[in-house]
């Protein structure tokens, strides 16, 4: 696939993404921000299967994925990237994880949805959309497209479907709040991504079209 093809692809993903999303935020508006119907019977599937071992697994990606975690985590990622000498896509893991933490953050406080009664991790009503998913699929997405390697999608989806299983089985968020932060983290990596590779374009035009020291001095001395 070609760069212009990968990142038409891209923005369309990413807007059907924040159309999804939009819709969801609309229907939980609708309902008073109470759960949904397929939110109850989740969270009872969850409860019903809660024991101690998963509890100890589930918090693995609760603690990795909570803000001291993802700020190591993302630290690692671009350091990485910046010694490979990908300094593009480095800034375009950091914008992208600074966007959607500002975005989600703000719209959770905003919203202010009540968390299931029974939350074994955090109690605020910062319930929508669950922030802990949003992060770990934007990093996985913004990864994924500038590394162009399938494990790399594999080992990711299987961290974002965790993360979203850990964030309903200690009952920290509702099933719509981690489908709303996949949602939320897929367009926010993908438009961050479309947006930083337009800048790189207007910059190696403006390189291209702009003559050189030794060019200019030639042209002087022609004349």
């Amino acid at each position: 696939m070609s760069d212009v093809a990968r990142r038409h692809t891209a923005l369309l993903v990413g807007i059907a993404a924040t159309v999804a999303f939009v819709a969801l935020r609309g229907i939980v508006a609708v309902g008073g921000h109470e759960p949904l119907g397929i939110d109850v019977w989740w969270n009872d599937l969850m409860r019903a299967t809660t024991g101690d071992v998963g509890i100890i697994v589930a918090w693995v990606p609760a603690v990795v994925g909570g803000t001291i975690g993802m700020i190591v985590v993302g630290v690692l990622l671009i350091a990485c990237l910046l010694w490979r000498g990908r300094r593009a896509d480095a800034a375009t893991l950091a914008i992208a994880m600074v966007v959607v933490v500002a975005v989600g953050a703000t719209m959770a406080a905003v919203i202010g949805r009540t968390r299931p009664a029974d939350s074994l991790a955090e109690s605020v009503a910062t319930s929508f959309p669950s922030g802990h998913t949003a992060v770990a699929t934007t990093v996985v997405v913004v990864l994924g497209i500038v590394l162009r390697r399938w494990y790399v999608w594999a080992v990711g989806v299987v961290w974002v479907v965790t993360m979203m299983w850990s964030r309903t089985f200690l009952h920290a968020h509702w099933l719509s709040d981690v489908v709303a932060g996949l949602l939320e983290g897929i367009a926010v990596a993908t438009v961050v991504w479309v947006c930083v590779e337009a800048v790189r374009d207007r910059r190696a035009i403006r390189a291209v079209g702009t003559p050189s020291p030794e060019h200019s001095n030639e042209s002087v001395s022609s004349s």
